[in-house]
């Protein structure tokens, strides 16, 4: 398998890191059968693709297989953000070419610099995100990934943007909805509840992110918390 090397991870203060492990514990607490977990949020940037990969790490930490799949094929900021690099200095082959019948699974699941976290990257936007992940083979990667790993999670594209979260979420044991302090509308993010709501997901809950916290004060922890420290990241 190829590893993928990172140019660039972000640094996380003590209050990130507390607060990771508050989310960790929490998702943990929601028992064993509860592996494969969507993470989106109402609009962009709102920070779900840094609190997504985060969470992967945190939960690696613990020595958990994490399986970590991007399926943002709209607008994915992985690649770039990290700047992510094959071993083989090749191209990063992602999740449109295994959906689209271009390549098998094994040419698109990698290994990262970080133990225990493995990556499918969104690959190429294609037109028709919505379609592909209907297809068979999203729901035998996902299966694949229930049999070697403890935690699948997905990143997902905005729902309050694209309807591909919700056709994603139809097959995840459960949801957590990323949302940024004053940037979606309290009635945006109860429209976005209901579609998760209408899919039939398991909602586990919320993280408050880009919180502007004054000093010393308190960060709390998971649902409906605060996630960070002004984190800026955009997603």
């Amino acid at each position: 398998m190829e590893v993928i090397r990172f140019g660039k991870m972000k640094n996380q203060s003590y209050t990130m890191k507390e607060s990771l492990r508050a989310l960790k514990t929490n998702i943990q607490f929601c028992g064993d059968d509860v592996k494969t977990i969507l993470i989106t949020s109402a609009v962009p940037n709102e920070g779900k693709s840094t609190v997504a990969m985060d969470l992967a790490r945190s939960l690696t930490e613990s020595g958990k297989r994490v399986l970590l799949i991007d399926t943002d094929m709209r607008k994915s900021v992985f690649i770039g953000r990290l700047r992510a690099a094959s071993s083989s200095g090749g191209e990063i082959c992602g999740l449109s070419h295994y959906l689209s019948g271009q390549k098998k699974l094994e040419d698109v699941l990698y290994g990262t610099e970080i133990p225990r976290l493995f990556m499918i990257f969104a690959g190429p936007s294609v037109p028709n995100p919505t379609e592909i992940l209907e297809k068979r083979y999203f729901s035998e990667l996902l299966q694949f990934g229930r049999e070697h790993f403890n935690y699948i999670i997905l990143d997902c594209a905005p729902i309050g943007a694209a309807i591909d979260a919700a056709v994603v979420a139809k097959q995840c044991d459960g949801a957590i909805l990323v949302v940024a302090q004053g940037m979606a509308s309290a009635r945006l993010i109860l429209n976005v509840k209901k579609q998760l709501e209408a899919s039939g997901v398991k909602i586990l809950g919320a993280v408050l992110n880009k919180v502007k916290m004054k000093k010393n004060s308190y960060y709390g922890s998971y649902y409906g918390s605060y996630y960070g420290k002004e984190d800026n990241a955009e997603a």
